[in-house]
């Protein structure tokens, strides 16, 4: 069952919610992964809801910002400086944030957002969402953790969470924070926001 929501009182705007996505700086093996990304920074841009993401220009992250920003909405990017020297940060942000390492990038977009929706990624998604995983099971904060498991993306590490419990290395409570949906529009929904058909 999942627990109410309220917004933080730290997050972007009074009127709008704050939602943070972690996903790929890689494009994928799947053309259906850059697809997912728009359709969640469209969503999220119609919904009102202000977009917080990693500050990339390239993969899904690109492709999310840039979505957001043609449907109008107003996307925060957080990037250490050193992925700026490499020359992917997006140049075209309503707000984009240069911190000094990645570690301050996780806790600066935490620090901005409401809510974190997790998208196929790599090694950096999956940091990103442990961490918000374990500063949730410290009950360093209560805001939704959500994942769009695209087409059984996530079953595995569904399982392996499954496994770690069954070890009694963690508890389910804190693995069941965790929510899982088949699309951006029914985690969006989950929060209260809609985007409007056109």
């Amino acid at each position: 069952m999942s627990e109410p929501f309220h917004p933080a009182p730290d997050s972007v705007s009074s009127v709008s919610l704050a939602v943070c996505v972690f996903c790929g700086a890689r494009a994928g093996s799947q053309p259906r992964f850059l697809e997912l990304a728009r359709r969640t920074g469209i969503a999220i841009a119609r919904s009102g809801a202000t977009l917080v993401y990693g500050g990339g220009s390239v993969g899904m992250m690109g492709a999310l910002a840039d979505a957001a920003l043609q449907a109008g909405g107003e996307v925060i990017g957080v990037i250490p400086s050193a992925l700026v020297a490499r020359e992917v940060g997006h140049g075209a942000l309503t707000r984009n944030e240069v911190v000094t390492d990645m570690q301050v990038r996780k806790q600066r977009m935490i620090e901005l957002s409401d809510a974190f929706l997790t998208l196929p990624g790599g090694l950096g998604t999956l940091d990103e969402l442990f961490e918000v995983l374990t500063l949730r099971q410290l009950r360093e904060h209560d805001k939704p953790i959500l994942v769009v498991d695209d087409d059984g993306y996530f079953a595995p590490l569904v399982a392996c969470l499954r496994n770690i419990v069954a070890h009694e290395l963690a508890s389910q409570v804190d693995i069941d924070v965790m929510e899982r949906f088949d699309t951006p529009e029914a985690a969006l929904a989950r929060l209260g926001l809609h985007a409007p058909r056109t």
